[in-house]
């Protein structure tokens, strides 16, 4: 399986990621409509917009980093307002998921309103987990809030704050309360060398008994950190002689153990683990094959630009039925693997059993040249011969009359590969010519299962008299030496390569 994964591009060598060790995670928490979000974003120096997929629990929480002073950062998420009585939306399971993730809470409250009665349901809430809480008492500069102010210790809370989130008023007084009730941890925020590899998936797919077959390997070197309660424990590991750690999804497990989670918030578990991975690996249970669960976090994973393997546990179990039933569900599974394909464009897989450790020695083969291709740098020059080699197979059709010109093409970064294209038009994120060019890209410099972005500018009609600044992307560039491989008979759809 090795040969699959030889790189055939210029990559960035060892180049490795330098991680932090555990931060903190401080959760922003209180009723609707208290200045949660006004707080987050002065706390971490801009205003950052809260996305709605849809209403729900698919809404998206908001992350950042920010400066707790005396040379310490911390992680913060900013949740939806929390409603214990009345939830038609089912919102609070994210505020909940937020506050089992968190090293500390700070319980944001309206100074002006005084303590109304929501604000002691919302504690009747937070009392049930060992977590320290930090009453934020805002709007500070109102003489309301001022008066009040004592009010909010009957709420049982050793530590509160009176602040303005929208002046900043109070704000030194608060990071100073965070650093008493947040222990420092040896190392906390230094830089680790080694690439991140999240494990994500499904409740119950198998995602801990990959790490503990992964940590029980003779190579491995398993040396277990203090981080966030959201990843109280990442595992280091080595491969061939270069270092990795583990994120373990255990965020997902816990909540298994009690009741099993809703796909929406394992999707949403599964996004934060991506967020802080080099790559990703995709568990999916054979047996149930591949659930429209599978197939958003694959989706959350390429939105985020990360490479992926998918492993496909519990193959044994389908390998070793005789009855055609099962004969029937293997086909299935084998079927729905276009599925999944279509989405990450031919990514690498590997059938395995973390139960019994089958082919677990096969897991780490893909990483090094998957992470190598995702790194992968081309200079301008072959930039620009690439796109347009893409335009001269098939050209991309006029839009009211007006063809589409491409004047220059340049890569402006890696990981994942994105490259800046200059036009006499932009073209629009979901147009099919827009995938084609990816995936004629993709095809061409070998990148199968990389993410690869396109920033398409407009260019002034002054600036393409000017003509580019560099290296000429139209009409009669050299070839380069890379050969192309022959495009699928579909070249305007997402499509992968064939294996």
């Amino acid at each position: 399986m090795s040969e699959e994964f030889e790189p055939a591009v210029v990559g960035a060598g060892d180049q490795a990621s330098a991680a932090l060790i555990g931060l903190p995670v401080v959760a922003v928490v209180g009723r609707p409509n208290v200045g949660k979000s006004t707080l987050f974003n002065r706390l971490v120096g801009h205003r950052q917009a809260i996305v709605h997929d849809k209403p729900g629990v698919t809404r998206d929480r908001i992350t950042g980093t920010f400066d707790l002073g005396e040379g310490r950062n911390a992680d913060i998420i900013d949740t939806g307002g929390l409603v214990p009585q009345d939830d038609p939306l089912g919102l609070n399971d994210q505020v909940k998921l937020a506050i089992e993730e968190a090293d500390a809470l700070i319980f944001v409250v309206d100074g002006r309103a005084g303590l109304v009665p929501p604000d002691q349901e919302v504690t009747e809430l937070l009392w049930r987990y060992d977590v320290p809480v930090v009453v934020a008492v805002n709007k500070a500069d109102t003489n309301a809030a001022q008066e009040s102010f004592h009010e909010f210790y009957e709420l049982g809370f050793e530590h509160c704050v009176l602040l303005s989130a929208e002046h900043g008023t109070g704000i030194p007084d608060l990071t100073e309360t965070l650093r008493l009730v947040l222990p420092a941890v040896e190392g906390e925020g230094q830089p680790v060398l080694g690439d991140r590899l999240a494990i994500v998936g499904r409740p119950n797919v198998g995602k801990s008994s990959l790490i503990n077959q992964l940590s029980r390997q003779e190579r491995a070197l398993v040396s277990p950190i203090a981080g966030t309660t959201r990843d109280p424990i990442d595992t280091k590991i080595e491969f061939e002689g270069r270092p990795y750690w583990l994120v373990d999804t255990a965020g997902i497990r816990r909540r298994s153990q009690v009741s099993e989670p809703s796909e929406e918030v394992a999707v949403m578990m599964a996004k934060r683990q991506i967020a802080k991975a080099d790559l990703a690996f995709l568990i999916i249970d054979a047996s149930a094959g591949i659930t429209t669960g599978d197939l958003a976090i694959a989706d959350a994973i390429w939105d985020q630009g990360k490479p992926c393997v998918v492993l496909i546990n519990k193959w044994d179990l389908l390998q070793e039925a005789e009855m055609d039933e099962d004969d029937e569900t293997r086909m299935r599974a084998e079927e729905s693997w276009e599925r999944l394909d279509e989405i990450l464009s031919n990514p690498p897989r590997v059938n395995i059993s973390a139960l019994t450790g089958r082919h677990i020695d096969r897991v780490l083969k893909p990483v090094p040249a998957a992470l190598e291709r995702w790194r992968t740098e081309i200079s301008t020059s072959e930039a620009n011969r690439l796109f347009e080699r893409a335009l001269q197979r098939h050209q991309p059709p006029a839009h009211r009359g007006r063809p589409w010109n491409l004047l220059y093409a340049t890569q402006v970064t890696t990981a994942p590969p994105t490259f800046m294209l200059f036009a006499n038009r932009t073209i629009k994120r979901q147009d099919p010519y827009r995938r084609y060019l990816e995936n004629s890209a993709r095809r061409e410099l070998e990148l199968d299962g990389i993410p690869i972005r396109l920033i398409i500018r407009e260019r002034s009609k002054r600036a393409q008299e000017r003509g580019p600044s560099g290296a000429g992307a139209s009409g009669g560039a050299a070839q380069s030496g890379r050969t192309a491989k022959s495009s699928s008979s579909d070249p305007w759809g997402r499509g992968s390569t064939e294996p």
